[in-house]
């Protein structure tokens, strides 16, 4: 009987199980380190660097895969993925694996090559301190 429940388990988890070992592990040591600046606001710091990099496909308009980054609440609120941001946990946001190219597949790097220029370091390093200050 436990042999039949265990099988029955497999199953039933297979896809929920093959989800999670095509996604390795992210190198977080190849991340920049969050920028020192203090004060960070969506509005002053981060919603430029959304501005020229990702409201080509993230804006009222457009907003792919339902993510929204025109606004503090959309982008708090994230897409169809879920939450793309933990405040106070940038290396675990989804936002910054993609915007640093660190997510397992070059599909998944944001911007893709060709719809705008990739995010300096330094951008990178902003966004994820402003995440580390709660993301306000």
């Amino acid at each position: 009987m436990k042999t039949l429940i265990g099988a029955v388990a497999v199953v039933l988890c297979w896809p929920f199980l093959a989800v999670l070992a095509a996604d390795p592990k992210v190198d977080l040591s190849k991340l920049p380190p969050p920028s020192e600046q203090k004060g960070l606001t969506y509005a002053k710091d981060i919603r430029p660097i959304f501005e020229r990099h990702c409201f080509n496909c993230h804006d009222p308009e457009k907003h792919k895969g339902k993510l929204r980054l025109d606004s503090l609440e959309a982008t708090l609120k994230g897409g169809e993925d879920g939450k793309v941001l933990e405040p106070g946990k940038s290396a675990q946001s989804m936002l910054i694996r993609k915007v640093a190219h660190l997510a397992a597949d070059e599909e998944d790097w944001m911007p893709p090559q060709g719809k705008a220029e990739a995010l300096t370091k330094e951008q990178v390093a902003l966004i994820r301190a402003w995440i580390d200050q709660g993301a306000k």
